[in-house]
C-alpha cells in the first residue's frame, strides 16, 4: 500500500519534494511481513493520554515504567482500576492523566472496544464511539485509526506539527480556522492516502532544513 501512495501522492507536484526528501515506515509494512503487533485499543487510548503534552522521550519514559508496574505487560481494565492512584502516581503521571486512564479502563469493561468490533466502523463512527470517553479527543482517536488500526485516510487537520509542515509546505503564514479550511482543500487531493501523507509531512518538517 506505501507504494500506491507515493504514486498517488506524487501526483501533487507541491508534494514531490516531500517525497524525495524522506522515507517512512509503517506497521502496516511490519504486519505484511509477518510482524504482529500486540496492542489493542485500551493499550493505545492509555499511551496516547500518557503521551499528551509531553515531549516524545518524556512520554516514553513515563510509559515504561507504567508498564515496569505490571510486569512490562499493559494492564487490562479489571487490573488497571485496582491499581491504587498513588502507584499510578510514583511512575510521573498526573492526576488528571490518571482519571482519563481510569475512565478509558471503565470504558473497556462497559462497552467492546475489541478491534473487531471497532473495525466494523467507519472513521467518523470510531471517532463518535471513542470520544464518549473523558480525556479521550479526536486527535487522539484519529492517532489510534493511523497507528493502530491502520486506516490509510486519515488527516489529523488540529496536529500542531501537520499545521506547521502545511504552512511550510503551501507557504502560507494562515492561522486558526483559516489555516484548517486550507489544510482539507489542499488534501482531498491526497484522498484516499491522506495517512501516508501525514505521516510524510511529520518526518518531512522535522528533517527539511529548507
Amino acid at each position: 500500500m506505501l507504494q500506491k501512495a507515493k504514486k498517488h501522492l506524487s501526483k501533487d507536484p507541491l508534494f514531490i519534494p516531500v517525497l524525495e526528501s524522506v522515507e517512512i515506515n509503517t506497521f502496516k509494512d511490519l504486519e505484511d511481513e509477518g510482524i504482529k503487533s500486540e496492542v489493542n485499543i485500551m493499550t493505545s487510548l492509555s499511551k496516547a493520554i500518557v503521551s499528551q503534552q509531553l515531549s516524545v522521550k518524556a512520554a516514553d519514559t513515563i510509559y515504561k515504567r507504567f508498564l515496569g508496574l505490571f510486569d512490562g505487560v499493559s494492564p487490562n481494565a479489571t487490573v488497571l482500576l485496582e491499581t491504587d492512584i498513588e502507584t499510578l502516581k510514583s511512575v510521573g503521571l498526573s492526576k488528571q492523566k490518571i482519571t482519563y486512564i481510569r475512565e478509558v479502563a471503565l470504558f473497556a469493561q462497559n462497552n467492546d472496544i475489541s478491534i473487531e468490533f471497532i473495525n466494523q466502523k467507519s472513521n467518523e463512527e470510531v471517532i463518535e464511539y471513542l470520544t464518549q470517553i473523558k480525556g479521550v479527543g479526536r486527535w487522539t482517536v484519529e492517532m489510534l485509526l493511523m497507528f493502530t488500526l491502520w486506516r490509510p485516510d486519515v488527516f489529523p487537520v488540529a496536529d500542531l506539527g501537520i499545521q506547521q509542515a502545511i504552512q511550510k509546505l503551501l507557504k502560507t503564514e494562515e492561522k486558526g480556522k483559516e489555516l484548517i479550511k486550507l489544510m482539507n482543500t489542499h488534501a482531498e487531493k491526497w484522498k484516499p492516502y491522506r495517512t501516508f501523507a501525514a505521516m510524510y509531512l511529520w518526518k518531512w518538517k522535522d528533517t527539511s532544513k529548507s
